[in-house]
C-alpha cells in the first residue's frame, strides 16, 4: 500500500485482515482522531423516525460543532490542542511499540493538512503482519518496491492510494473566454482565482460549483454548495428580469476579493503549521480552502451583486423575433 491519507487509512485494516504480509509506505504521517461511532438505541430510533425535531436538532449540533473548529484553523491554532491531545491519545491506545508511534507521530500542527479520522487503523498498523516503511521509493519493479535505501520488498498486489491534485484543472483547458483565452490559460497567469469561489473576470456567463477558494478543512461541501447554487440562481434570476446577456466579475471586485482571501489566509494552520499538503499552489497560495466560516460565506452569497458586475444588454434582433421567414443568406 503506498499512502496513509484518507483512502487508505479505510483500505489498511481490511487488506490487514487477509494479506500475508502487508507493507504500507508513509510519506508524511497524518493527524487522526478517534471516530466517534456507536449504535443508535432504540428510543434513539424511535425519536428520529417520529420526531423530525429531534433529527432537526441533531444535525443542527453536528453543524454547529463542526463550526467551532473554525477559529482553531484560521485563527489560533494553539487552539486545537484538545484535539491534538486526542490525536496523541488514539495513537498511544492503538499502537504498543514506541519506534511504531515515533514514525506515525506528525511533526506539524494538528490541521495543516487534513485531520483524519479512524479507530482501526493504528492497530492495524501494529498487527504482526504490517510494516510500516517511511523510506522513501526509488522504483517500481513489476515484482516488488525498491526503497531509496536499496532495500527491495517483493509484492504480489500494489495498491496505489496517492491522493489528488486540486490545483491542476484539465477541464479549464477546454474553457475560453473573452478573446479565446482559455481558463487554464488565465489561471496560469494570474493563478487560480475567482470571484466569491463561482464566477471569473474575462469569462462572461462562466458560473462554477467548487471553485477556488471554497473547499472547507472543517466540514461538508454541501454548505457551501448549496450557498453557490443560491447565488446562481439569482443571477439568472437578474439576468431574466433586467434583460441582461452577459454578466462578468469585474476586474477590480475579483482582486479585491482574493486579495482579502490571501490576507486571511496568512494566520491560518494550513500555512503556518509546517506541513506541505495539496492546499497551496506551487507559489505557496492556498487557493484551495475557505478561510472562515460557512455561515459567512452563505450570507455572501445571499444575493447577485449586480453592481460588482460589467453587464451587456439582452440582443433582441428583429431576426431573432421572426423564427418563422425563410432565412436569406448574408
Amino acid at each position: 500500500m503506498i499512502g496513509t491519507g484518507a483512502s487508505a487509512i479505510q483500505i489498511v485494516p481490511e487488506l490487514q485482515k487477509i494479506a500475508g504480509h502487508l507493507d504500507v509506505y508513509q510519506r508524511t504521517a497524518p493527524w487522526i482522531i478517534p471516530r466517534n461511532e456507536h449504535k443508535y438505541s432504540e428510543l434513539e430510533k424511535f425519536a428520529f423516525r417520529n420526531l423530525p425535531l429531534v433529527q432537526k436538532l441533531s444535525r443542527t449540533a453536528i453543524y454547529w460543532g463542526r463550526e467551532t473548529y473554525v477559529p482553531a484553523f484560521t485563527k489560533i491554532p494553539k487552539l486545537a490542542f484538545p484535539a491534538k491531545q486526542l490525536a496523541l491519545r488514539n495513537i498511544r491506545r492503538g499502537i504498543k511499540d514506541p519506534e511504531l508511534r515515533a514514525k506515525v507521530t506528525p511533526d506539524y500542527e494538528i490541521g495543516c493538512k487534513r485531520i483524519l479520522i479512524s479507530n482501526r487503523y493504528y492497530p492495524a498498523l501494529d498487527a504482526d503482519n504490517v510494516d510500516l516503511v517511511t523510506d522513501g521509493i526509488a522504483r517500481v519493479t513489476p515484482t516488488s518496491i525498491v526503497s531509496n535505501d536499496g532495500t527491495e520488498r517483493p509484492i504480489d498486489v500494489l495498491v496505489v492510494a496517492t491522493g489528488f491534485h486540486t490545483t491542476e484543472q484539465p477541464i479549464a483547458q477546454h474553457v475560453h473566454g473573452r478573446g479565446g483565452q482559455s481558463l487554464a490559460k488565465a489561471w496560469a497567469d494570474h493563478g487560480q482565482v475567482a470571484y466569491k469561489g463561482t464566477t471569473v473576470h474575462g469569462f462572461p456567463n462562466l458560473f462554477q460549483i467548487v471553485g477556488p477558494n471554497t473547499g472547507l478543512g472543517h466540514s461538508s461541501m454541501v454548505f457551501i454548495i448549496e450557498s453557490q447554487l443560491a447565488y446562481v440562481t439569482d443571477a439568472i434570476r437578474t439576468m431574466r428580469r433586467d434583460g441582461l446577456g452577459t454578466v462578468e466579475p469585474k476586474r477590480d471586485h475579483q482582486d479585491a476579493w482574493n486579495a482579502d482571501l490571501q490576507r486571511r489566509m496568512q494566520d491560518t494552520v494550513w500555512n503556518t503549521g509546517g506541513c506541505a499538503s495539496w492546499y497551496l499552489d506551487e507559489h505557496g497560495r492556498n487557493t484551495t480552502l475557505w478561510p472562515r466560516s460557512t455561515f459567512v460565506f452563505r450570507h455572501l452569497l445571499s444575493r447577485f451583486d449586480e453592481s460588482a458586475y460589467d453587464v451587456t444588454p439582452l440582443l433582441d434582433t428583429p431576426a431573432s423575433k421572426r423564427t418563422d421567414e425563410k432565412k436569406v443568406p448574408a
